[in-house]
């Protein structure tokens, strides 16, 4: 891929024909076009900027570099990214993209980022009425909102540029740190900006929305945007997450993908069932599977059973002869290892996880299937929380401690989550295989899976969509998971998870 090698600039959508300055293309003699004279003052401004652009990302070292590592952290290396308003191309350069475009209004700093990074491609153009014919895995708008004159029509126009798995990156400044960016600006420590739109995470998430957009996260970060030992760690890794001082941060980030529409055709899923010493609950579990979506394979992963339990399957797969039944043994132990080799099997589009002991009603199985494939969600989670659970009495201690790691997991992954621990989980495969190509970021940190799939879906940005099921009794064995263990667990998995999602 060679240096920028396409300049235009599109018309913006506000003009008018009383608001218009023809003008020759700087960079293709004899062309000419027509742009807004708002549009003309804001690239003017811009190309006035380019040559001290540098030096004032210099100045603001410790804001560029958050918001670089931040980025870095959502966006793995090889995928293909635009970002609008590429500047002088350092943060599309730092993402080291497999194919990398950046557009900006401004001729200047297109032609300083094409000189600065010439693997990467760099154009002029307007978001507003941009026109591709190609798709990216991710979009970034970086500090650039504010400037838009439409912001809706810019949404729409980069709708147009996603799939499914594409992820738009938006990131803007809190309102309150107005006074103190204008005083930065007044005594030279940050760039001049020119009067902008100040856009809360509430306004990105409405124009997101009509955009044909869902929001799936929001994160603020940067309490203290200078180098300072000790003090700027404590205030940016520590307090900035913490409630309260969240809302005094200066950077907002709101990710979100493309609303996806209804499939051409039915999904095909795999149900993976790990099981261990579970020879009372495989025949009822296989007759209350229903039949849903396109084809579907239930495949069976043994953990070393004693009870005779793959001795069962091989028997009872013999009376359901239309059905694709198959039985694995995993290798080592626990359920996380039975899941992963259940999914390296997989040949389904949607991967399902349920328990053998049928505590999720297998029953309600379709109305995981249609979240995921309507679009609703892309990482469905049972919860179990929700309706009185068979069996169990909802004391007053345990009801309280279900709320507090619910807000917790909640405001750790910046999506709503009750019951991070239900076994019950589905995504798309190609969803997963991402996921277990990033699986080391997590260190395989739990041996029953839950969280590292979890952690790992909001690493990937993925929307997670709670299902509300009634959880019932065991009618064969023994659960072998206490409740104390289990919250000590959720606290460790808390602590952990802060460390890696949000104090990065």
């Amino acid at each position: 891929m060679g240096p920028a090698r396409l300049y235009k600039l599109f018309p913006s959508p506000d003009w008018d024909e009383t608001d218009l300055e023809t003008s020759s293309d700087p960079f293709h003699p004899g062309r000419r076009f027509q742009t807004s004279t708002k549009k003309k003052a804001i690239r003017d401004h811009f190309d006035a900027c380019a040559p001290h652009r540098l030096s004032w990302e210099k100045k603001a070292k410790a804001y560029y570099e958050d918001q670089t590592r931040y980025l870095k952290f959502l966006v793995p290396e090889g995928l293909r990214v635009l970002e609008i308003g590429s500047g002088i191309g350092n943060l599309l350069a730092a993402l080291k993209p497999s194919r990398g475009l950046g557009i900006d209004l401004s001729p200047v700093m297109v032609k300083e980022a094409a000189q600065r990074h010439p693997t990467l491609e760099f154009r002029v153009g307007d978001v507003e009425t941009l026109e591709l014919d190609e798709h990216f895995d991710v979009i970034i708008l970086a500090d650039v909102v504010g400037h838009l004159l439409d912001v809706q029509a810019a949404f729409k126009r980069l709708r147009r540029l996603c799939t499914a798995q594409t992820r738009v990156i938006v990131s803007s400044h809190n309102h309150v740190w107005e006074p103190i960016l204008r005083l930065c600006e007044n005594v030279g420590l940050k760039m001049p900006q020119r009067e902008q739109s100040w856009l809360s995470p509430a306004d990105l998430t409405n124009l997101l929305y009509l955009a044909d957009f869902d929001v799936v996260k929001v994160e603020r970060r940067l309490l203290l945007p200078l180098s300072v030992p000790l003090l700027g760690p404590l205030c940016n890794r520590l307090l900035a997450h913490l409630p309260g001082w969240r809302g005094l941060c200066l950077s907002h980030y709101v990710i979100a993908r493309a609303r996806l529409r209804r499939p051409e055709r039915p999904y095909s899923t795999t149900i993976v069932i790990p099981c261990r010493n579970e020879q009372g609950h495989i025949d009822a579990v296989l007759r209350r599977i229903p039949e849903f979506g396109g084809r579907q394979e239930i495949l069976f992963v043994d953990g070393h059973s004693i009870d005779g339990t793959v001795e069962e399957i091989t028997r009872v797969r013999a009376f359901y002869p239309s059905r694709d039944i198959k039985l694995l043994v995993q290798d080592g132990q626990g359920k996380h290892d039975a899941i992963c080799k259940g999914f390296a099997h997989a040949l389904g589009d949607i991967l399902m996880i349920l328990d053998a002991d049928a505590s999720m009603p297998p029953e309600a199985l379709p109305k995981f299937y249609e979240a995921i494939a309507s679009g609703k969600g892309e990482f469905i989670i049972g919860c179990r929380l929700i309706y009185p659970q068979e069996g169990h009495t909802r004391r007053l201690l345990v009801l309280f401690v279900n709320k507090v790691f619910g807000a917790a997991f909640s405001w750790l992954l910046n999506q709503r989550i009750k019951d991070p621990r239900c076994g019950t989980k589905v995504f798309f495969r190609r969803d997963y295989e991402r996921l277990a190509a990033n699986r080391q970021y997590f260190d395989d940190v739990d041996p029953r899976g839950d969280f590292n799939l979890l952690f790992g879906a909001s690493k990937l940005n993925l929307q997670i969509v709670e299902i509300p099921i009634r959880y019932e009794a065991r009618t064969y064995g023994t659960n072998m998971i206490r409740r104390v263990g289990q919250r000590w667990v959720l606290f460790k998995m808390v602590v952990y998870g802060f460390f890696r999602l949000k104090a990065v």
